[in-house]
């Protein structure tokens, strides 16, 4: 039996198989998710209607699950203020002493990289919903 939350087959096929330094993008439902991200990173679409599910209520999941050594933002323009998303994201993930930020472009390039082994879909409306982690090591 396992001893966290997450339960999803392909997610967890798709973490076991992933390792240290491979990425897992949880994105929006605005993203590109067909052209956004690795094209052999495993897909798992959430996206059921709008607000189902969060960002926030998927990353919450794998961190109970996996370890995750950074986490990067897509960043909206100079001239807009920070997402309140951000700050949930700073608060699911305490022990990283600060997100990194891309722009738009900059985080697409960074997503279709080959280390990107899984994209999550979800159907959040916020805008810059979208977070990249790179799964660390096990310290125990």
């Amino acid at each position: 039996m396992l001893r966290y939350q997450l339960t999803h087959p392909t997610i967890l096929a798709a973490l076991a198989s992933a390792g240290h330094g491979s990425r897992v993008l949880i994105s929006d439902g605005h993203y590109p998710h067909t052209t956004g991200a690795n094209p052999a990173a495993e897909r798992v679409y959430l996206n059921l209607a709008p607000d189902r599910l969060l960002v926030t209520e998927v990353l919450a999941a794998l961190t109970d699950a996996v370890p995750i050594e950074s986490a990067t933002v897509m960043s909206p323009p100079p001239d807009q203020p920070e997402p309140p998303v951000f700050t949930a994201f700073r608060t699911a993930l305490p022990h990283l002493p600060a997100l990194a930020a891309l722009d738009r472009f900059a985080f697409y390039d960074t997503a279709r990289g080959p280390d990107t082994a899984l994209v999550i879909a979800t159907g959040d409306r916020r805008t810059y919903a979208n977070l990249l982690l790179t799964l660390g090591v096990r310290q125990d």
